[in-house]
């Protein structure tokens, strides 16, 4: 039991999951930390590699079933994006755009030839996907979406473009969500095809060791079978939003718990007036309500994994977890900063990236607002989203 875990959650873990997550942890700590302070200075991310590497541990869609994926539970998976994102959320994010957006779209909505050709070197993180949904002037509202795909005799044709999507700028298929004279629907594109560009996103003051860009679709002429036949409607696409927040729930925890674990070794080592930070009553009171929080978070973690592994997960909980762990972590990550003074601002430690980066986990996958609407739809029955 650590000084954190103040609730003793670990014997709630199966063992199973306790060596999950310490795989993981060591991995991290070997391959990750070393370097995730130069990589977020530098803005750049040895994103392939990384996915070699994670692939060999079957972190890429750990939690899917078949086509050399690992058929893990969904508290495995959780924990596995806590030690991940307690290490740097753009990392994590590497993770979760791929097993979670890309790769869950074409396991659930895909043919038995898409998921042959895709799924097992994605799995090993011999290909890279991303997931373009999000446009230019259409985030919250992806019911708006201007991206079109029309038929041309058997094929078919797709104009517009996506942005903000995470590994963009490497990726070797990208899921594209394109209105159809019949509705949304998915399609799996490889990005050598002819007319599609990728563009990296620059001078980001978030998520800086993750690589994000811009997909720009110039007529890009598809055959039929590119169309991801399980998708149609809305809601396929919201579908994968829902996979990939349960595991933002417990990724936001891993970054808190690194801000914590920082800030009170910090604290009790760092003397002033003639004793340890730690020992003064204003920063005991804070060290004890982020905590609180802390371990109120991993037990909503925990609920919700519990509840995805026996099939009764919905998604107005899943948006409860989002919006409560993100918000919560970000207010510990900047209440952290405030203990350690000065060196707060330092890339020495890690809590003030963690704040920058959980800027942006606090606006994508939906924002704290649209889950705020979720979750009050759910308590109404009225909704608030037009």
């Amino acid at each position: 039991m650590t000084a954190l875990d103040l609730l003793d959650l670990d014997p709630s873990l199966t063992e199973e999951e306790r060596q999950i997550r310490d795989v993981v942890r060591r991995l991290v700590d070997d391959r990750v930390r070393p370097h995730v302070a130069d990589w977020y200075e530098e803005g750049r991310v040895p994103a392939r590699e990384l996915a070699r590497e994670f692939g060999k541990l079957g972190l890429l869609g750990m939690h899917l079933s078949g086509y050399g994926c690992a058929g893990a539970s969904a508290v495995a998976y959780g924990l596995a994006c806590q030690e991940l994102e307690a290490a740097d959320s753009g990392v994590r994010s590497l993770v979760s755009v791929q097993g979670s957006l890309a790769m869950y779209a074409i396991w659930r909505f895909g043919s038995e030839e898409q998921k042959q050709r895709w799924l097992p070197p994605m799995a090993t993180g011999e290909a890279i996907g991303c997931f373009g949904l999000t446009e230019p002037d259409h985030g919250s509202d992806p019911g708006s979406m201007a991206t079109r795909a029309r038929r041309d005799g058997d094929d078919w044709v797709l104009t517009g473009g996506k942005m903000w999507i995470t590994n963009a700028p490497i990726a070797d298929v990208a899921v594209i969500w394109a209105r159809t004279d019949d509705g949304v629907r998915g399609f799996a594109v490889p990005m050598e095809t002819p007319g599609v560009t990728a563009r990296e996103i620059r001078r980001k003051m978030s998520l800086r060791a993750s690589l994000t860009g811009e997909i720009v679709l110039d007529d890009v002429r598809l055959p039929a079978d590119a169309q991801l036949p399980g998708a149609v409607g809305l809601k396929a696409p919201l579908s994968c939003l829902t996979e990939a927040r349960h595991g933002i729930v417990w990724g936001a925890v891993g970054a808190a718990r690194d801000c914590l674990e920082t800030t009170l070794a910090y604290a009790t080592t760092r003397t002033q007036f003639g004793r340890p930070l730690a020992g003064f009553q204003l920063t005991q009171a804070k060290l004890a309500d982020m905590a609180v929080e802390l371990v109120k978070a991993q037990l909503l973690a925990l609920h919700l994994g519990r509840l995805a592994d026996a099939g009764r997960l919905r998604p107005d909980q899943v948006s409860v977890g989002k919006l409560n762990n993100v918000r919560e972590a970000l207010a510990i990550a900047r209440q952290c900063r405030t203990i350690l003074g000065a060196n707060g601002v330092s890339g020495e430690y890690p809590v003030l990236r963690h704040a920058n980066n959980l800027e942006s986990v606090l606006t994508y996958e939906g924002t704290s607002e649209i889950h705020q609407l979720i979750v009050g739809q759910r308590l109404t029955g009225l909704s608030a989203f037009a």
